[in-house]
């Protein structure tokens, strides 16, 4: 519920303003947690009182991830200039224009004053801040250079949305194109067709065998389309249901690592996101076994998963890293020497980052030689189709026109 309150400050400071919380008495502790004496509080009305607890996701704007690395860089900022970790993220909280973020803020805040650890506090929101986030702030704060992890986790993030967003701009193009493809196709075979269709049929002429063919073909489907349609509709929602299943995930990251063409930079791109993720936490301090079930569990492919736990099962058993990496074809030769290299000199973070961007770049490569091909296979396909109708209805003309000559 959202209440509106006035207060005054330490420096008896009169201040107003609105706060979210789940009671009275909960928005009575966070204003005592900021420092402020109480001194007006009502409940705003609410008229849709439901939708926030029925479509909470909904409701709560999404947090992105520029959002969570400007916060970071400041925070560091803001540490390394003197400021206290309570007044540093008042401070975010009362600049922040982002209303669900600056509500968790001054929740953090309020856990803070109370004598709950960043990390911990951090923790409880865990929809924002993720495990590599509050595992590298808890290993930050012990070793006393948490504006240095924080940087770190910045540039983390930083290069794991442009990856995302490489990867989503690549696919852009090919997705506009075959939507326009079956726009133009639908279009043809809804409207242009059957009135052709009308005409050959009122004048009576014979026609082509390649018009009677494509006639024949596009009339099975309007007329069968509807039932063509559900059975793949019907076929893709198992397969997104099957998906979800733990085999079916697992078979369908393989499939990613593996299809023709983009297989590639999606191999390489989960390469460079396991190298970043397991620099950062090195960086930070963290043990090689907690790195490895952080890495493991930060993984989004499957398959990099079961890897990855191999891989760690080794190292438990006493193998060093390199050596357990590389019994999996997964994890490509140069990682496994980068690291063994980082290994012997005591520098993994640096040989990790290096080689994070090494396969970033062979990635966006990848990617782009892969848009290259499948740009002109989309626009070839559509021409033969589309060239296909056009030569069928173009024979049937000049055949109209020799028998009606003759």
């Amino acid at each position: 519920m959202n209440y509106q309150y006035v207060a005054s400050s330490a420096g008896r400071k009169v201040v107003t303003g609105k706060l979210f919380a789940e009671s009275h008495a909960d928005a009575v502790k966070i204003l005592s947690a900021q420092g402020y004496r109480v001194y007006s509080l009502k409940p705003l009305p609410n008229f849709l009182p439901n939708l926030e607890k029925l479509f909470p996701t909904l409701l709560q704007p999404k947090i992105r991830t520029e959002l969570l690395v400007v916060f970071a860089r400041q925070l560091a900022l803001l540490l390394e200039s003197g400021t206290d970790i309570v007044t540093a993220l008042h401070l975010l909280q009362e600049q922040s224009a982002h209303r669900h973020f600056k509500r968790v803020l001054g929740e953090v805040v309020a856990d803070l004053r109370s004598g709950v650890k960043l990390s911990k506090a951090l923790a409880k929101h865990e929809k924002i801040f993720t495990k590599i986030f509050v595992q590298s702030l808890s290993v930050g704060e012990t070793g006393g250079n948490l504006e240095v992890v924080l940087r770190s986790i910045a540039d983390h993030m930083e290069k794991d949305a442009k990856i995302t967003k490489q990867v989503k701009g690549a696919l852009k193009y090919p997705l506009f194109v075959s939507g326009v493809a079956f726009v133009v196709i639908a279009v043809l075979v809804v409207y242009v067709l059957p009135q052709f269709a009308a005409l050959y049929t009122a004048l009576g002429t014979e026609l082509p065998a390649i018009t009677k063919f494509t006639l024949s073909l596009f009339g099975w489907l309007t007329s069968y389309g509807i039932y063509i349609f559900g059975a793949i509709a019907y076929l893709a929602l198992m397969a997104w249901a099957y998906g979800k299943t733990s085999r079916g995930r697992l078979q369908k990251d393989r499939l990613l690592l593996k299809i023709p063409v983009i297989g590639q930079a999606n191999h390489l791109f989960e390469l460079v996101r396991c190298c970043r993720t397991m620099g950062v936490l090195y960086k930070s301090g963290l043990p090689i076994m907690e790195i490895l079930t952080a890495v493991t569990e930060l993984s989004n492919n499957m398959v990099i998963k079961k890897a990855l736990d191999s891989v760690r099962q080794d190292v438990l058993s006493g193998a060093s890293l390199s050596k357990s990496m590389a019994k999996s074809p997964y994890f490509l030769p140069m990682m496994v020497q980068m690291v063994s290299v980082g290994e012997a000199s005591g520098n993994l973070d640096v040989t990790l980052a290096a080689t994070a961007e090494n396969f970033e770049t062979e990635a966006r490569d990848s990617m782009q030689a892969a848009v290259a091909f499948i740009q002109p296979a989309i626009t070839l396909l559509i021409a033969v189709i589309v060239g296909f109708i056009a030569v069928s209805l173009v024979a049937a003309m000049y055949s109209m026109y020799g028998q009606a000559s003759g």
